[in-house]
C-alpha cells in the first residue's frame, strides 16, 4: 500500500487521526489569490503544544532516510514548506505512511512515536516544530528498546 499524499486529503475535517496513537493530520489555514499562497498556523489553535525550538531538513539526498528514532517527552509537528517527502509514523503496533507535499497540512507526532522521513525530492524543505530544546537524552535510537518502551506504556 502506497502512503497517501497530504495534498490529495480533502477539506474536512480540520484535523485527520492517523491509525497511529495519538498522531494526526492537521490542516492549516491557506490564502490562495493572484499574490500567491499564504498558509497560517498558530500555535495555540492547530500545534498542541508550545514549540521551543525548530529546525529545517533540505538539500536531502533523495536515497537518504531522516530521523529513525522517537522521543520520550519531546513532540513534534512536520510542515512541509517545498517539495515532498514521505513521513511514516509508528507507535510500536501500528504504522501508517503519508507525503507531506503541501505546506497547508501538517504532521503532529506526541512522544514515543518512532519517526522517519524519506524520498525527499531535491526541492524539498521539511519545517519540524518541537516542544523543547536538544537533549540527546530524550532521543530512543534503538528500536528495539523503542518497542520496549511502547509496549511499558501504552
Amino acid at each position: 500500500m502506497s502512503p497517501g499524499s497530504a495534498r490529495d486529503w480533502g477539506a474536512d475535517p480540520a484535523s485527520l487521526p492517523l491509525p497511529v496513537g495519538g498522531a494526526r493530520l492537521v490542516r492549516l489555514h491557506a490564502v490562495e489569490e493572484a499574490r500567491g499562497l499564504l498558509t497560517v498556523g498558530e500555535a495555540a489553535r492547530q500545534v498542541p503544544f508550545e514549540p521551543r525550538r525548530y529546525f529545517v531538513v533540505s538539500e536531502v539526498p533523495d536515497e537518504n532516510i531522516r530521523g529513525e528514532h522517537a522521543h520520550l517527552a519531546l513532540h513534534q509537528f512536520l510542515v512541509c514548506l517545498a517539495g515532498r517527502v514521505t513521513a511514516e509514523v509508528d507507535d510500536g503496533r501500528r504504522r501508517a505512511a503519508i507525503v507531506l507535499d503541501t505546506p497547508r497540512v501538517g504532521l503532529y507526532m506526541p512522544p514515543l512515536t518512532w519517526g522517519a522521513q524519506h524520498h525527499y525530492s531535491r526541492d524539498a524543505v521539511l519545517l519540524v516544530l518541537a516542544s523543547h530544546e536538544y537533549d540527546a537524552a530524550d532521543y530512543v535510537r534503538d528500536y528495539p528498546r523503542f518497542l520496549e518502551l511502547a509496549g511499558a506504556t501504552r
